[in-house]
């Protein structure tokens, strides 16, 4: 028991350690790209926050494509900021992708947690039908009865954040005034990359 105790001590001390040095070479290149202050240390948060939300997805087992996808893209964005540190990048002078990328990454970040958060599981259905018993199995056959008809159940609602229904509306506002018409939900999922019923939910509110 003893030993067993050591070694999960020794594994979380190596966690938080990883974590610790993770969480500031990405502070240090946010710093470095000209995010100072507060926004410098919200963005270690965000990639953390965005690679325990896909990994979670991973293990409910549900959406593994898209979780496979903001793990990755997640990871990327923190095994790049640890290999930039190392003295491959002159902190002093970044390039100017670089600033894109990490001036670009809020949203990035956003989009998939907010996507991970609402792709909700497809329950599977049971096709197999009832058992019959020996007794049932000699009975003569009933003629089938018409089945009732079921009035359609409206769908639950879908939550939407606010910050993305105000995000939705400026795509709106900058569709109209580009072409001087309102937004359809189609255009309106494929600007947001939300799935339909989100998008439905969205438009509703606009």
């Amino acid at each position: 028991m003893r030993a067993h105790l050591t070694r999960v001590d020794a594994v979380l001390v190596q966690a938080l350690i990883a974590a610790a040095l993770s969480f500031a070479h990405i502070h240090d290149i946010a710093m470095a790209a000209g995010q100072d202050g507060w926004k410098a240390w919200a963005y270690p948060i965000s990639v953390d926050l965005l690679l325990v939300a896909a990994w979670r997805r991973l293990r409910s087992g549900t959406a593994k494509a898209a979780a496979w996808c903001w793990f990755v893209i997640a990871l990327t964005a923190s095994l790049g900021a640890n290999v930039a540190t190392a003295g491959l990048l002159d902190m002093t002078d970044v390039p100017a992708w670089l600033r894109i990328l990490v001036a670009g990454w809020p949203a990035v970040a956003f989009l998939g947690g907010t996507l991970l958060a609402h792709s909700a599981p497809i329950a599977g259905t049971d096709e197999s039908g009832p058992e019959l018993t020996g007794d049932q199995e000699n009975e003569p056959e009933a003629p089938a009865q018409p089945a009732a008809v079921e009035p359609p159940q409206p769908s639950p609602p879908v939550s939407v954040p606010t910050a993305l229904v105000d995000h939705a509306r400026k795509v709106a506002a900058e569709h109209h005034t580009r072409t001087g018409a309102p937004i359809d939900t189609p255009t309106l999922r494929t600007r947001l990359g939300v799935p339909a019923p989100l998008a439905e939910a969205i438009a509703a509110q606009l």
